[in-house]
């Protein structure tokens, strides 16, 4: 199982990713929205921003989010881990439950290309 640590590198090596990405990711990516990312086996909730391309971690907390950011995610640690290390598509995890994506619909289209 992966830990509270391992998950905050893999939030921070998606941030790094996304910077580095091609111009149409990084456009993608590049918009102003309250992310909340809820690693379901450990209980705790990292929340932040994605803002201009990057993913900011402002805090983790025990428990579910304790408000609703534009952006959800859901997901054990172990998965985490493998989505920012290549080993896990996003679009099977989440297909098959594995992953949770929640936000407005505009957003939704515009991560779509992120995916």
């Amino acid at each position: 199982m992966a830990t509270i640590q391992e998950c905050r590198e893999a939030l921070d090596r998606l941030s790094d990713n996304l910077e580095r990405a091609e111009a149409g990711v990084r456009g993608a990516a590049a918009f102003d929205r309250s992310l909340s990312c809820h690693i379901t086996d450990l209980d705790r909730t990292f929340t932040g921003r994605l803002d201009g391309g990057r993913i900011r971690v402002d805090g983790v907390a025990p428990g579910p989010p304790a408000h609703k950011a534009e952006i959800r995610l859901a997901m054990t640690g172990d998965d985490l881990v493998s989505l920012v290390a290549g080993e896990l598509k996003f679009a099977k995890a989440w297909a098959s439950g594995r992953v949770r994506l929640e936000a407005g619909f505009r957003d939704l289209l515009r991560l779509k290309s992120l995916l």
